[in-house]
């Protein structure tokens, strides 16, 4: 959809309708999503199998893109009643299918137009189009109020992309990960802050230019203990000290552990080493109890400890176990210089050249060719965070699979598409992590 927007120049509300629906597996599977968009920047190239069709989809350049579409048509073209043409709409979604009347529907369809002197080779034509609609397909009522949200979606993404990004992240939606929502949010400008019991709410929130984010997104950390934090925190005030949250909430070691290798007490000002190891000993030496049962707060627990600091790389892998996701720019994980290769920018200067691109995988669509091949469409991030789409053809994507998140080093054409540029991929290479480092235990 996001490709399909810049290659339809999409500036106004009626572009866009139409864009909901062409986008969707029917009319994308038949081809006349392409048709479309050549048709759309040059009118002339409209054609009509029908001289009924001009008057039916003159609107759409010639093009079905409707339910009403396919209705119209085989209705004023193939002379089904109106009664059959309501059934051919159910059909599309798959509830006749499979039944009788829908073969007796294409039947009487097919005499109709012989009996009208309509070449069998047209009839065909305009059957193949109205029948990849069986796939998916929207009812102009349906693709007119997805728009509307669409363009109130949008305009809150351009005019306030911060407060848009946060309602994704605690919606937990959208078609890409939570990380990829943070990438996103990071490049409108604010100031990240990993979660921290003393400063998050439950989800994510923003402040001005600042973000704190949820307790909800540590892993390994029962919801009601989350929950529990944050309650007790706005009931009794911020936690102290470690000892203090411990006290407070009972909370297991696990837990605990996981709090702390987040970095959600980095507010006692302590090295997450030094905590690990004070939070084991609390939790072997200390009665749980809560603050509230008792009259008076106890001291802290002081220890003896050596000097111990934390690996910023460490804190990587911290992230990404206990978070899902580097909560950084993950280009700061990868054993390579990624500014070696070529970026984002140079995609246009080189088309039609070969390429050499270290990039960070985000997700990929499959798809299956009219010869039953597998294939892939591919998006990943630069080192400064520029989308990059990829295409991996049957033969590519047979040698060199898609092997999940990661860096890859990946070899192909630049192609364009109506604007739009991406990268065929003749040959990718996945690439490793930094290694951690042990040296400061």
């Amino acid at each position: 959809m996001r490709q399909l927007l810049r290659k339809l120049h999409c500036d106004t509300y009626e572009t866009l309708v139409v864009a909901s629906s062409i986008i969707r597996p029917g009319v994308a599977s038949s081809g006349m999503m392409r048709e479309y968009i050549l048709r759309h920047h040059d009118h002339s190239k409209a054609s009509y199998l029908h001289p009924k069709m001009k008057t039916l989809l003159e609107e759409t350049h010639g093009v079905m893109v409707f339910q009403e579409d396919v209705m119209r048509v085989g209705h004023e073209v193939g002379g089904l009643s109106l009664a059959e043409a309501d059934t051919l709409r159910r059909a599309m979604s798959g509830k006749y299918k499979s039944n009788n009347r829908f073969e007796l529907m294409k039947q009487r369809y097919f005499e109709n137009c012989k009996a009208e002197g309509m070449p069998d080779e047209t009839a065909g034509e305009i059957w193949r189009q109205m029948e990849s609609f069986a796939g998916y397909s929207f009812c102009k009522a349906h693709s007119a109020s997805f728009a509307r949200l669409s363009m109130k979606d949008l305009y809150l993404k351009t005019y306030y992309p911060a407060e848009f990004m946060v309602s994704v992240i605690n919606n937990h939606g959208g078609f890409y990960s939570t990380e990829l929502y943070f990438i996103e949010l990071r490049k409108t400008g604010v100031a990240l802050h990993l979660p921290c019991v003393n400063q998050s709410d439950y989800f994510t929130r923003i402040e001005g230019k600042e973000v704190y984010a949820g307790i909800e997104l540590i892993g390994e950390v029962p919801n009601d203990l989350k929950l529990l934090i944050v309650q007790n925190r706005e009931h009794g005030g911020p936690y102290a000290h470690l000892q203090d949250l411990l006290e407070r909430t009972g909370i297991t070691a696990a837990a605990l552990n996981n709090l702390i290798s987040a970095g959600a007490l980095r507010f006692a000002g302590k090295s997450k080493k030094r905590l690990l190891w004070e939070a084991n000993f609390l939790q072997s030496n200390i009665k749980n109890h809560r603050a509230e049962n008792t009259l008076f707060k106890e001291e802290p627990v002081q220890m003896e400890l050596p000097e111990l600091h934390d690996d910023p790389l460490d804190d990587c892998y911290d992230e990404m176990e206990i978070l899902g996701f580097p909560f950084r720019n993950p280009f700061e994980l990868c054993e390579q210089d990624p500014f070696k290769y070529q970026l984002a920018k140079d995609l246009c200067p080189s088309l039609g050249k070969q390429v050499k691109m270290l990039l960070y995988y985000i997700d990929y669509k499959a798809v299956v060719t009219k010869h039953l091949a597998s294939m892939s469409f591919g998006t990943f991030l630069d080192a400064e965070m520029t989308w990059v789409d990829t295409v991996h053809f049957p033969e590519s994507l047979q040698r060199y699979p898609l092997r999940g998140r990661g860096f890859y080093l990946v070899t192909g054409k630049v192609v364009e598409d109506f604007g739009v540029y991406s990268v065929e991929v003749h040959y990718h290479q996945k690439i490793g992590y930094k290694q951690k480092k042990y040296a400061n235990l």
